[in-house]
């Protein structure tokens, strides 16, 4: 009778520690490979036996490990963090690779983890193109109030000035002052340069949502842009891995937190798991919708209301979590967006 086997890998950015337990527990391998998916699948292949579960810590290697190792035909699990973690503490005090491996062995075999969905590569290559335009975007943001901050002490004010405009006014500012000046024109020139960068990145997504028919239905949402768009496509990834679009809001921390014990049942603020950025994303949307657009939807309306008996601030909340709602219906039902669809 073939063994039922069950690895658990403790990955760093060079090697990787392996642990292989049987059905039962005992004891298999335990090995060191470069964290490689060509070299740990040569250490994992070499033992007889069928691989149940192959489990590892989602990190910044997963989706190469995860795709290395299933096309090496090895049944690979990325296990929440969280719940990795945990796992470890609990099993071992003394915290090192080789025992964190066999904790993850061990938690792999009983199958009381959660997994994790690792993105398809389409997807991971959207979500880099946004996170190298928002690198910009934020960078830009600290370049122009450093030079704010240098020039403050001078008593140099930059004061409230357009994005087109604040060159001019800093060279306005620094030209009876050359030592300033020479300083300024570097740090402007470097501004300049971050500015094209991200400008050609962000014709990029541009093109990217203009050509996809799924961005192009999400666009016809008020208040939901390019960015929007594709930061919640590129996060949900398959919208079939949520059985309710009800758990999308959850799933992006737009839900409050709840602590429930006997006769105690408090809820606070929103979770705020999952991915901020696209959390942050659908927020900017609700608010367009809610202060910047006119045209009258049925989840404007429904917003509006909550805006007036509470506040504005958690009307924003709840329409970002109702628009996470409906993307996800209008995808896995590919359907179009309804104006006066109850919300």
């Amino acid at each position: 009778m073939t063994k039922a086997l069950y690895a658990g890998l403790d990955v760093s950015l060079e090697m990787t520690s392996i642990c292989v337990v049987d059905a039962e527990g005992g004891m298999i391998l335990e090995a060191k490979a470069v964290s490689d998916p060509a070299d740990i699948g040569e250490v994992l292949t070499g033992i007889d036996g069928v691989f149940e579960r192959v489990g590892f810590e989602a990190g910044p290697l997963s989706q190469w490990l995860y795709n290395g190792l299933t096309s090496a035909g090895l049944p690979a699990v990325c296990i929440e963090a969280r719940h990795a973690k945990a796992a470890m503490v609990a099993m071992n005090r003394n915290k090192n690779d080789r025992n964190d491996a066999r904790s993850l062995a061990q938690l792999i075999r009983s199958g009381w983890f959660k997994s994790v969905h690792v993105k398809s590569t389409e997807s991971q290559e959207m979500r880099t193109l946004l996170m190298s335009r928002e690198f910009f975007v934020n960078k830009l943001r600290d370049h122009e109030n450093e030079i704010r901050g240098l020039l403050r002490p001078f008593g140099l004010k930059v004061g409230r000035v357009a994005v087109r405009d604040f060159e001019a006014r800093v060279r306005e500012l620094v030209e009876e002052h050359p030592n300033l000046e020479l300083c300024m024109s570097a740090l402007l020139r470097g501004r300049a340069e971050m500015q094209a960068q991200r400008a050609e990145l962000h014709r990029a997504l541009l093109r990217l949502t203009a050509n996809d028919e799924l961005c192009r239905r999400f666009m016809t949402i008020p208040g939901v842009g390019p960015v929007t768009a594709l930061a919640f496509k590129s996060t949900i990834d398959d919208p079939g891995r949520f059985r309710r679009s009800s758990d999308v809001g959850a799933h992006l921390g737009l839900t409050p937190r709840q602590y429930q014990s006997g006769e105690t049942d408090v809820r606070g603020r929103i979770s705020r798991s999952g991915d901020a950025f696209t959390r942050a994303a659908l927020f900017t949307a609700a608010h367009v919708m809610l202060t910047r657009s006119r045209q009258w939807t049925s989840i404007r309306a429904w917003g509006l209301r909550i805006a007036k008996r509470s506040s504005l601030k958690k009307a924003k909340i709840a329409v970002a979590r109702k628009l996470a709602v409906v993307m996800h219906r209008m995808w896995r039902d590919d359907a179009p967006f309804h104006w006066g669809a109850a919300a």
